[in-house]
């Protein structure tokens, strides 16, 4: 297992080297990520100095995995001890088995605190992401909206308009175009299987609705056999026979699709709410698209469908500790998240922060345009691979790979996502 430290300090170096004195760290918090943007590493370790210069008897170290890596070796590593003091999360349900495992500390008892001073500073709905039970076990982040992503250069190549974009048909109408102009339609994550599950989560809920969703996250009988899943099936199936994909998409790893934007080689990608500024680190010269060659655009409705253009899908990520971390490391947290840590954060990376008065930081204007988004939203899902728990969440991911190469159909991949959620609550 590699772990990369991307933060050492002079107390750390000091420690390894046996050095005794003060320059000796007394309390070390390890914080384990899954940032692959330099310039949010370079702002976290600046913050991590400011908050050890305040605070001289604390070594804060920034420990990296890959996101698969993070996702295969975290559940070992929280049961180990290496496990760090505080770590990324994506909420839902893997964050709901890893507090019923033990391997967590509740938050609740410091947050609520000189009379709530600290959870007060989120939105009830963020709060509530993170927390079972009545208690809170993750400190919010960030949140964000999946939307498509665009090189407006090659649309005007081709001859569409992203804006008469605002229908299902009308995206695969718009395949075909980029097609036909010669240009790769869409850049995939097929190897990590879940950049395509927002394919297929976008279409249950622009079909069904909030309640198809939540029948299936309740476990109603037969939940998974709805009809509006079904019909998500056959359009991810749909799409998948019209070979949007770059050559090679089975093998492709993120952050690989982003390189694949971010050089012109795929006319669209469906990412994350600062895709436009993270899509730079993973080109080839170092620059990628010019920002004013980027549109973006709304995951389009379904016709007929229960679900509303303004109901949003994406994440709700916080940080959790574990449950045998030092209070300077919840310490640590509330001062990272603090309003002026998140504004910095969301000027520099183009996240969009919950904390109440960080919001000023927002200032590209696509990150913009998806906080709009979710500040109008009716409903907003969270990542099914996250929110259904690893089983159910890693079957979502595995049968929408399936749908789209053609190798199940839409009524068999309904069924497998039943007997999973079957299997789960026996």
């Amino acid at each position: 297992m590699t772990i990369v430290r991307t933060g050492t300090s002079v107390a750390a170096i000091a420690a390894w080297l046996g050095i005794a004195g003060a320059a000796a760290a007394q309390t070390t918090i390890d914080m384990l990520h899954v940032e692959n943007n330099p310039d949010a590493v370079a702002l976290w370790e600046e913050l991590a100095a400011e908050y050890e210069a305040a605070n001289p008897g604390i070594d804060v170290n920034l420990e990296f995995l890959e996101n698969e890596a993070f996702k295969a070796k975290l559940p070992s590593l929280l049961q180990s001890d290496e496990a760090p003091d505080i770590f990324y999360s994506w909420g839902g349900g893997v964050l709901d088995i890893q507090r019923e495992s033990g391997a967590l500390r509740p938050l609740t008892e410091m947050m609520d605190a000189e009379g709530g001073a600290w959870r007060n500073t989120y939105s009830e709905g963020a709060i509530n992401g993170l927390s079972f039970d009545g208690d809170v076990w993750a400190v919010p982040y960030r949140t964000g909206v999946v939307a498509f992503f665009y090189n407006k250069e090659q649309f005007e190549q081709a001859g569409v308009e992203a804006a008469a974009i605002q229908t299902w048909d009308d995206l695969l109408a718009a395949v075909q175009t980029l097609k036909d102009a010669g240009l790769t339609p869409i850049t995939c994550g097929g190897a990590d299987k879940w950049p395509l599950h927002f394919y297929y989560s976008y279409l249950i809920m622009r079909n069904g609705g909030s309640a198809a969703l939540e029948a299936a996250k309740s476990g109603a009988p037969d939940a998974y056999l709805d009809p509006a899943i079904v019909q998500a099936g056959e359009q991810v199936a749909e799409l998948g026979a019209l070979e949007p994909c770059q050559n090679g998409w089975q093998g492709s790893r993120w952050p690989e699709p982003l390189g694949d934007f971010a050089d012109g080689r795929a006319a669209m990608i469906l990412g994350f709410e600062d895709t436009n500024l993270d899509q730079i680190s993973q080109a080839t010269d170092g620059q990628g698209l010019a920002q004013e060659n980027i549109g973006r655009f709304a995951f389009p409705v379904v016709e007929g469908g229960a679900g509303a253009a303004t109901d949003t899908f994406g994440g709700l990520n916080g940080w959790a500790v574990t449950a045998n971390a030092p209070d300077e490391a919840i310490d640590f947290l509330r001062w990272f998240t603090a309003p002026e840590q998140q504004r910095r954060q969301a000027e520099t990376t183009g996240m969009i922060p919950v904390v109440a008065g960080a919001e000023e930081g927002v200032v590209d204007p696509l990150v913009r345009a998806s906080a709009e988004a979710l500040a109008t939203s009716g409903y907003h899902q969270n990542y099914l691979d996250q929110d259904l728990g690893p089983n159910l969440g890693r079957t979502v991911n595995d049968v929408t790979v399936e749908l789209w190469d053609g190798s199940t159909s839409p009524e068999d991949a309904a069924q497998t996502l039943q007997d999973t959620a079957m299997m789960e609550e026996m």
